[in-house]
């Protein structure tokens, strides 16, 4: 998984449950920081972590080598 696509899950989390349009830094404490009502945290935790087993179980599964050679 590269970073490009971790920062598009994220952006995408943020936009749509947190109502936060980018997650780039802008140095403006009025569009750095944002009030959040706590469910929209849940939902975009649960977006998150729904994300990730998604990712995960398509992901190809390590062989006993492969995790022996670490």
């Amino acid at each position: 998984m590269n970073t490009t696509t971790l920062d598009q899950i994220f952006a995408l989390i943020a936009q749509k449950h947190l109502l936060i349009e980018t997650l780039e830094t802008r140095n403006s404490d009025s569009l750095d920081f944002h009030d959040v009502a706590v469910w929209n945290v849940r939902q975009a935790l649960e977006a998150a972590f729904k994300a990730g087993a998604e990712l995960g179980a398509s992901m190809p599964k390590a062989t006993e080598a492969e995790i022996a050679q670490d």
